[in-house]
C-alpha cells in the first residue's frame, strides 16, 4: 500500500480517547461537505424540474412560430404564404388559423375571452390533447347538432360550465348600434384543459374555423395569423433566421420564445441565480476544512516530527494530509449525493413539496436531475476540499523537527 495513505488512513480512523474533540471537528466537516454538495444538487434538480416543466408546457400549448401583420389587417391570402413556408427545411406543419376576442356565456355567466379557430378535423398545432383534464378534444358537429368547443379550466370555472352544456358566442366588429349587432353562435363544451398557466388556463377558447371565420366576419383564404411548427424544437433558430430574412413587411415572424419572452426570462434569471446562491454552501464547507486539517496537523505534531527524523520527505508529509482532507470531501460528496438522490426519487415518487399554481404553474415542486450536474458538483467539491486542505498540509510538510519533537510535554 502507498505509504501517504497507509499513514493518511491510520490518521483518519484514529479513535484516540485524547482527540474526541478532533473527531467531531472531523464529522462536523464532513457533514458540512455532504449538506453543501447535497443543497446544491436539490437547488440544481428543483431549478431544472421548473425549466424543464413551464417549457414543456409552453413549447407544448404554443406554436413554434407565428406570422401576422403590423396592423389590425388579416393575411388575406394565407393559402399562398403557406405555400410558400411549406418549402423550408425542417417544417413540419403549417396552418391557417383566426384570432380574436368575443364574450363566452354559460347560464347566466359572462366571461370575455380569446377565440382560436382552426380546423375541427385537424385540430391547432400545439399539444393541447395532453392537457385535457374533462371530456375530450373534439371541435367536430356533436349530437345536439352544436359544434364543439374547447376551453381553459379557470375559464370554464369562471362560468360554472361543465361538460355538454351550450356555451354561446358573442362577437362584434366596430360599435354596437341597431344596424351592427353582434354576431352569436352556440356550441357545445366538449373539453376542458387545464395547463397551470393562467395566461393558457384564463381567457382562452378553441372553435371550428368556419365558425370563427362567420363570427369574425372574415371568408377564406383570410386569416389572422399563419401557425407554424417545426420537426424539432432545436431547429427553430434556424428556421427562425430564415423567416426572418424572407419575411417583408407588412408581415412579421414571431417565434415561442420571443412571444412568451417573459416567462423564459423567469426560467432563466431563477436558473443562473438560484444555483449560485446555494453553491456557496458547497464553498462554505470546503473552506472549513481548512480549520480542520490545521487541528489534524497540530494533533499530529510529534508525530510529524519523528516522520521527518527518520527522513520522510517534505512532499510526503504533505500528501498525508493532502489525503486526509481528500478523505474526508470524498465521504462527505457521498452522503451528499446520496441525499440528493433520495430527495429527487421521494419528490418525484410522491410529491411532498406543494406549490402553489398560481404563482409557480405547477402543483408540486418538479425535480429533474441530471447527470451532467451531479459530475460537475463532484468535480468542483473534489477541487475545492483539495485546495482548502493545501494550506494546513503546507503547514505540515514545513514543520521543523527540532522544535516540534517534544511538543504537548
Amino acid at each position: 500500500m502507498n505509504f501517504e495513505w497507509f499513514i493518511a488512513k491510520r490518521y483518519f480512523r484514529s479513535s484516540r480517547k485524547d482527540a474526541s474533540f478532533l473527531s467531531f471537528i472531523k464529522f462536523m466537516a464532513i457533514a458540512g461537505v455532504a449538506v453543501g454538495s447535497a443543497g446544491l444538487l436539490i437547488a440544481l434538480s428543483v431549478v431544472q424540474g421548473f425549466k424543464h416543466v413551464i417549457e414543456e408546457k409552453i413549447l407544448g400549448f404554443g406554436t413554434h412560430f407565428t406570422i401576422e401583420t403590423y396592423s389590425d389587417m388579416p393575411v388575406y391570402r394565407a393559402d399562398t404564404l403557406m405555400a410558400w413556408v411549406n418549402t423550408i427545411p425542417d417544417i413540419d406543419r403549417v396552418q391557417a388559423v383566426l384570432y380574436g376576442q368575443g364574450m363566452v356565456q354559460a347560464g347566466e355567466q359572462v366571461e370575455g375571452t380569446f377565440l382560436k379557430g382552426v380546423p375541427a378535423d385537424e385540430g391547432d398545432l400545439s399539444d393541447i390533447r395532453n392537457y385535457i383534464t374533462h371530456g375530450i378534444y373534439d371541435l367536430s358537429v356533436q349530437a345536439s347538432g352544436k359544434s364543439g368547443i374547447v376551453m381553459g379550466e379557470k375559464l370554464a370555472r369562471n362560468l360554472n360550465a361543465v361538460v355538454g352544456q351550450t356555451i354561446s358566442i358573442y362577437t362584434i366588429q366596430g360599435t354596437p348600434s341597431p344596424s351592427n349587432l353582434p354576431e352569436i353562435k352556440q356550441f357545445e363544451l366538449t373539453g376542458v384543459y387545464q395547463t397551470g398557466i393562467d395566461r393558457f388556463d384564463d381567457v382562452f377558447a378553441l372553435i371550428d374555423i368556419q365558425h370563427a371565420s362567420d363570427l369574425f366576419g372574415l371568408p377564406p383564404p383570410a386569416a389572422t395569423m399563419i401557425d407554424i411548427r417545426v420537426n424539432s424544437i432545436e431547429n427553430i433558430p434556424s428556421v427562425r433566421a430564415i423567416l426572418a430574412e424572407k419575411i417583408d413587411f407588412p408581415y412579421f415572424v414571431q417565434s415561442i420564445y420571443q412571444r412568451y419572452s417573459n416567462i423564459f426570462a423567469w426560467i432563466n434569471l431563477q436558473a443562473q441565480t438560484i444555483p449560485l446562491v446555494i453553491g456557496v454552501l458547497v464553498i462554505v464547507a470546503a473552506f472549513n476544512l481548512i480549520g480542520t486539517i490545521l487541528m489534524m496537523v497540530l494533533e499530529r505534531v510529534r508525530d510529524i516530527g519523528i516522520l521527518k527524523t527518520i527522513g520522510t520527505p517534505d512532499h510526503k508529509i504533505r500528501n498525508i494530509f493532502l489525503l486526509e482532507g481528500l478523505l474526508v470531501g470524498v465521504i462527505g460528496l457521498s452522503m451528499g449525493l446520496l441525499l440528493a438522490a433520495m430527495f429527487n426519487f421521494i419528490q418525484a415518487e410522491y410529491a411532498l413539496i406543494p406549490l402553489s399554481e398560481e404563482n409557480y404553474y405547477m402543483a408540486t415542486a418538479p425535480v429533474y436531475p441530471r447527470l451532467r450536474d451531479f459530475v460537475t458538483v463532484s468535480i468542483i467539491t473534489i477541487t475545492l476540499c483539495l485546495l482548502a486542505s493545501w494550506i494546513p498540509a503546507r503547514f505540515a510538510s514545513r514543520t521543523n523537527p527540532l522544535q516540534v519533537t517534544n511538543f504537548g510535554k
